[in-house]
């Protein structure tokens, strides 16, 4: 099979290569899914588990990316609750090959059925965004209705899910930025927007909860804005400066397979939407990794088939 590999940890993005592969391995309770399109986080090159396994061993090559929306092709022993021919989307596991390839074996648990009428586009661009945004806003935060929230990166691929959902929630939803994000914001739901590039973060005044995904001193200012009892969530860096009277929560998201679902009948619903920037193939997936290829909204992969 055709995948996107990478060798040396130090090569960085010039690294990647389209490279021909044996099929995976499908181990007990796995599902060998033929991939239709498939997401990638940009940084993930860098991530310790692309380059080692649970077991702490090297397993270079590695095939990246980590969101993958396709067709079950063959189940594990022991496998339940998919069927060979489903159509189903997800993540794969951090620390084994990933989703740009024709083929990836996944954990059964970590895949949900795809409706018939959700392209798999638009589905790959929705596993680690819907995911983080749902746990960060309501496993971790606790949001409820009438609650005031400050979403960072309000207009990127996780930012723009969770205004979604903490609008449809019931909440007044702050949105941040660069200037060139505010249209954006606002229009997904956002009450306001705050450009971080000329406005004072601090003008926000208190909330209940922030949701960051910068990191950095944006991180650390925030924390100054969270109102006594409230939360403050990241999912950029573990939190060195805490909220005085409030919680500080970093985590990184895990895969959840009735979420999934709720997450594509709210797809095909209408009531979120995934911003999706640029469609390119296989062998452009390489190219795709690079900061100046990157495009407003998430790249995806289109590696197999046609909706």
């Amino acid at each position: 099979m055709q995948a996107i590999t990478i060798q040396d940890r130090d090569a960085g993005v010039g690294g990647l290569t389209r490279s021909e592969l044996p099929h995976p391995h499908v181990a007990e309770n796995d599902v060998l899914v033929e991939v239709h399109a498939a997401g990638f986080t940009p940084g993930e090159l860098d991530w310790p588990s692309t380059w080692t396994d649970r077991a702490g061993h090297d397993r270079a090559p590695s095939v990246p990316g980590h969101e993958l929306s396709g067709v079950v092709a063959e189940l594990g022993y022991g496998t339940t609750g998919l069927t060979v021919g489903q159509r189903v989307f997800g993540l794969t596991d951090w620390a084994r090959n990933g989703s740009l390839a024709e083929y990836t074996a996944v954990e059964a648990r970590n895949l949900a059925p795809l409706p018939a009428d959700v392209d798999h586009v638009t589905a790959a661009a929705l596993p680690i965004s819907g995911l983080t945004s749902y746990q960060a806003l309501f496993d971790h935060a606790h949001l409820v209705t009438g609650q005031t929230v400050l979403i960072h990166g309000a207009a990127g691929g996780v930012g723009s899910i969770a205004v979604q959902l903490a609008r449809e929630a019931g909440a007044r939803v702050i949105g941040t930025g660069r200037s060139g994000d505010r249209d954006t914001a606002l229009g997904l739901g956002a009450d306001a927007f705050l450009d971080l590039e000329s406005e004072k973060l601090e003008g926000v005044g208190e909330v209940d909860v922030v949701f960051d995904v910068i990191g950095g001193e944006i991180l650390e200012r925030s924390t100054a804005l969270v109102r006594p009892g409230g939360t403050l969530v990241t999912v950029a860096e573990p939190v060195t400066v805490h909220p005085r009277d409030g919680r500080a929560v970093f985590f990184v998201v895990e895969p959840d397979r009735d979420r999934l679902a709720d997450l594509a009948r709210r797809l095909r619903d209408g009531r979120l939407k995934p911003i999706v920037g640029a469609v390119r193939p296989l062998s452009e997936a390489a190219s795709a990794f690079a900061p100046a290829k990157r495009t407003p909204g998430k790249t995806i992969i289109r590696v197999a088939g046609a909706d």
